[in-house]
């Protein structure tokens, strides 16, 4: 890949970590129940999730989703259906503090289990999916092999997005957690819960043509 048409794709790489959604909220999130240390495994999960979004769009899978009504409707809704039962969870658990030094409440979830959600979280999202499809191929020289410039693009997306969300779990956990009284600690995973639904609506709403 050339290094101008690098460039290039590394300023879309930020564009498209830095924008607002499922993610964002999944990090901070991460960063407000865990601290920083452990909810950077929802990051990596994060990431993982778009990998598997691009392989899905280099696999041309994702050309089948962006024209397969079926498709695409299924895993809208397993999406939709993922984000809205996490904010159901979180609106109704209990007040959870931030742990500190890696202790208490915080060890709830395992670290497997929040790479899982974050993965899930990216990779259940086929408007991601056609976002990519649009996006992706206008970097892709047909003449060289697709296999490296698809593994550079990975590789620029996933730094992108691992800073920004890293940033996102640190504000999180930093800012928010400094509130431990059990109401604050309540109003935020309420809020967090009502994010997330949000988002599932949000989702729910999205069309191929989107």
């Amino acid at each position: 890949m050339d290094l101008a048409v690098w460039l290039t794709a590394f300023a879309a790489c930020w564009a498209i970590s830095l924008s607002p959604g499922a993610g964002a909220v999944a990090a901070m999130n991460a960063g407000l129940r865990h601290g920083v240390a452990r909810g950077l495994w929802c990051t990596v999960g994060l990431v993982l999730g778009i990998w598997t979004q691009l392989v899905v769009v280099a696999a041309g899978l994702g050309a089948l989703i962006a024209t397969s009504s079926l498709a695409f409707s299924v895993i809208k809704w397993a999406g939709v259906a993922y984000l809205v039962g996490i904010g159901v969870q979180q609106w109704r658990a209990p007040p959870q503090p931030l742990a500190a030094a890696g202790e208490g409440p915080g060890e709830a979830m395992s670290r497997r289990r929040l790479v899982l959600r974050g993965w899930a979280v990216n990779a259940l999202n086929p408007k991601g999916t056609v976002f990519l499809l649009a996006v992706v191929p206008q970097f892709l020289d047909l003449a060289r092999p697709l296999t490296t410039q698809y593994a550079v693009i990975g590789a620029t997306l996933a730094f992108t997005d691992l800073v920004v969300m890293t940033g996102y779990t640190a504000l999180a956990a930093r800012v928010l957690g400094a509130l431990r009284s059990a109401r604050s600690q309540r109003l935020l995973q309420r809020g967090f819960g009502g994010l997330f639904i949000a988002a599932g609506v949000l989702l729910a709403t999205v069309r191929r043509n989107a």
